[in-house]
């Protein structure tokens, strides 16, 4: 069927990163254009599929080659979600872009209301979940990193904020003046400003599939969090190995006294091994936080491209924003 969508209020684009989400992408294809139906604007929506290695690139090809709406691009392998953002910021077309999930914990019956609120005059538009479906140890890590965490970066991180947002033009330009290899897209939100509001919502099981997200690499994501957006942990360095210097100093001066005065006894041979072990461990995560600012230096210095694209929507199916509007 052909409609005349208003453009009163310009073109949205959504920006889907997918990695192996053939379980639940289906469904939330269906649910996304119904929502979208409903906003009766013009819109496209851009899959990028990250190295997928399950049929969510052959339901992507189905995708575009019966919705005029729909445009994907695929990498060559996977390269993270912050790569995913960043292509589909870079592919987006929309006045007003908004960063959702495929696996349906991104309600897609939110966007009315966060075009609502964009609309008074706001330049992101962020949807706050709430931890209902967290364990009890995943929910005070999280509340424990970034009650932590905001006393260190340079920016303000908001528990329960993350990627589901909808951006004016103008932040998604900002964004993509940011051209760090080392991408914390939490951070990078909150770095370039502009008005922002927040709104809550209940927390949704996922639609399908399993969660990407293990501890060891939420504790990754909690590393580049702390140390991409501030150098304090390299002043704490410092003002930790002094005192820690100083101390064992002042220990190796009592040591030497005390085998002056009652010569080498047995006992001594605990505590100091337990010096030399603790102030070694000290060290060790010492030169490791260095070793992590040098790392992200040199991953900035050979200036490789933040992804590769194997394979984006064929020329005969890709549409301007004029011709998708005609589209329902």
């Amino acid at each position: 069927m052909i409609a005349i969508l208003s453009e009163e209020h310009g073109v949205l684009s959504i920006v889907v990163p997918c990695f192996n989400e053939e379980q639940v992408l289906e469904a939330f294809n269906d649910e996304l254009h119904a929502r979208l139906a409903e906003l009766r604007q013009p819109y496209e929506v851009v899959f990028v599929d990250d190295g997928s290695l399950d049929g969510t690139l052959s339901l992507l090809r189905t995708f575009a080659a019966r919705d005029p709406h729909v445009r994907y691009l695929s990498f060559s392998r996977n390269f993270g979600k912050e790569a995913g953002l960043l292509a589909g910021l870079r592919e987006s077309t929309g006045d007003h872009v908004a960063i959702m999930d495929a696996d349906l914990q991104h309600p897609p019956s939110l966007l009315r209301r966060m075009l609502d609120l964009q609309r008074e005059g706001f330049d992101q538009v962020v949807a706050r979940r709430s931890r209902d479906h967290d364990g009890p140890l995943r929910a005070l890590l999280s509340r424990s990193y970034y009650q932590l965490v905001n006393h260190w970066v340079e920016v303000e991180l908001v528990d329960g904020a993350g990627d589901f947002r909808l951006l004016s033009r103008r932040a998604v330009d900002a964004l993509l003046e940011l051209g760090e290899r080392n991408r914390f897209s939490k951070g990078l939100f909150s770095w370039i400003g502009f008005r922002t509001v927040f709104f809550d919502y209940t927390d949704v099981p996922r639609g399908g599939g399993t969660s990407k997200w293990s501890y060891r690499h939420l504790l990754n994501y909690a590393v580049d969090g702390m140390v991409s957006f501030n150098s304090r942990p390299l002043r704490l360095a410092i003002h930790v190995g002094l005192p820690l210097t100083g101390l064992a100093l002042l220990y190796a001066a009592w040591m030497v006294g005390a085998v002056l005065i009652g010569g080498v006894t047995a006992p001594g041979y605990v505590s100091l091994l337990v010096a030399v072990t603790g102030f070694g461990g000290m060290q060790i995560v010492l030169l490791g936080l260095v070793g992590e600012y040098v790392g992200r230096v040199y991953n900035e210095c050979k200036q490789r491209p933040h992804y590769l694209v194997s394979e984006r929507t064929p020329s005969g199916l890709a549409r301007t924003p004029a011709q998708r509007a005609h589209f329902s």
